[in-house]
């Protein structure tokens, strides 16, 4: 009996563990990475017309939209999540753990900025930088 315990236990954690893999490393069809630094990594997203992913995780991020596209993101709890985007529109994307795909007819892309580095709170305001020449 303890064995079996012990034995699904093993098989939950790696089913987590596969399910919040980086999607590059798990989906390579349809994310590359095209610039990374300390601060962030830039992934290109790419998609066929009706093509899905897999279960995987994102930090904190910021998409800009290259072209028109319907998706729906299925979510570890939850209903999915449907989505309309605009060729050139932005969003911020938080943290978070989806399974992507394109509903729509026509391929689909977006740049996808993820943030490194947690976002610190500004202690003070930025100062306003004013040109005495005007």
């Amino acid at each position: 009996m303890n064995k079996i315990f012990v034995a699904v236990l093993f098989t939950i954690s790696l089913a987590s563990a596969v399910m919040a893999q980086d999607p590059v490393k798990v989906d390579a069809k349809h994310y590359t990475v095209e610039f990374e630094n300390s601060q962030v990594r830039v992934l290109r997203i790419k998609y066929g017309p009706h093509e899905k992913s897999v279960m995987h995780r994102h930090p904190n991020a910021v998409a800009v939209f290259m072209t028109d596209g319907n998706t729906t993101f299925t979510l570890p709890k939850g209903d999915p999540q449907v989505t309309s985007n605009k060729a050139g529109e932005t969003r911020w994307t938080p943290a978070g753990l989806h399974l992507p795909e394109n509903t729509g007819d026509q391929p689909f892309e977006v740049i996808l900025v993820e943030l490194k580095s947690p976002v610190k709170k500004a202690t003070k305001p930025p100062t306003a930088v004013v040109n005495p020449k005007q």
